[in-house]
């Protein structure tokens, strides 16, 4: 367990006032996006980032994300970013194929604009381990928005 405001090595403080942090929801499996989403405003203002200061928009998938996410990117004035999805395995392949796409696509986001991008588009076997990831999955992408963020505007 995480102690308060510290980052994922325990020993880094987390402070997101003054941050601005975008977040990009994926509608589908609503139900664990929506939970997402949840933890992860909560942990947000846990740390400070004031709530005008966090833009959270709503696309309908996990393929969607990245095209937002650019839009973000390109638009400006974010310290980072964050992804937020669900997709459970079916019987067919494009579980592979919408997993594989948006996480390569939401990397080449964060390296094209050296924006950080908090990856938690959840990839699971069954709803069941969706469910059990939901809440921890959200609040990790606070953390690791505003870890990151400081860390990049340490090293420009």
């Amino acid at each position: 367990m995480q102690g308060a405001n510290k980052g994922a090595d325990n020993n880094t403080p987390l402070d997101g006032k003054g941050l601005r942090i975008g977040i990009v929801q994926a509608r589908f499996n609503a139900d664990i996006t929506n939970a997402l989403a949840a933890a992860c405003l909560a942990e947000l203002e846990r740390l400070g980032v004031a709530a005008d200061d966090i833009h959270h928009v709503q696309v309908p998938g996990a393929l969607e994300v990245p095209v937002a996410l650019q839009a973000m990117a390109v638009r400006g004035g974010y310290h980072a970013l964050v992804a937020l999805g669900c997709i459970i395995r079916g019987e067919t392949y494009h579980f592979e194929l919408v997993a594989n796409e948006s996480g390569a696509s939401v990397s080449r986001v964060a390296l094209d604009h050296r924006l950080p991008i908090a990856n938690a588009i959840l990839t699971t076997e069954n709803l069941e381990q969706a469910v059990a990831r939901q809440t921890d999955k959200g609040r990790d992408a606070a953390q690791v928005a505003v870890e990151m963020a400081r860390l990049l505007a340490s090293l420009t």
